[in-house]
């Protein structure tokens, strides 16, 4: 199963490769890539935005949801924005601004259990 991480904010380049390097160096998590979206029209090339992570069986979503409060927890990250999406469409969106670090966890883990549905 694959999660999906987009990266927004000031710098969205720098913070999604900070991330994709930051969960590289979980052991508990493999198949993390780093890709952008096609450029527009009259644009020269994407922006790296996008962080696929290769979640198997079994603690691999826990292991995840743990790295992602950590990181998003980290100084300098409260312009930063992540929208998580999982195969079966399910989404949910943290913004620094407005999410408590030790709400990350709990939204995490609802959302990459496959039991919620777009929120914020």
């Amino acid at each position: 199963m694959d999660v999906h991480i987009a990266v927004t904010g000031e710098r969205t380049a720098a913070e999604a490769e900070s991330l994709a390097d930051w969960l590289r160096g979980e052991p508990g998590l493999a198949g993390v890539t780093l890709t952008g979206a096609k450029p527009a029209p009259g644009e020269l090339g994407s922006v790296a935005d996008l962080v696929t992570v290769a979640a198997g069986a079994g603690g691999a979503l826990t292991v995840l949801a743990a790295s992602l409060r950590t990181w998003f927890a980290q100084p300098r990250r409260s312009d930063v924005r992540l929208k998580i999406r999982r195969p079966g469409g399910e989404t949910v969106e943290l913004d620094a601004k407005r999410v408590r670090g030790e709400d990350v966890a709990a939204i995490l883990r609802h959302v990459l259990d496959g039991s919620a549905s777009e929120q914020e």
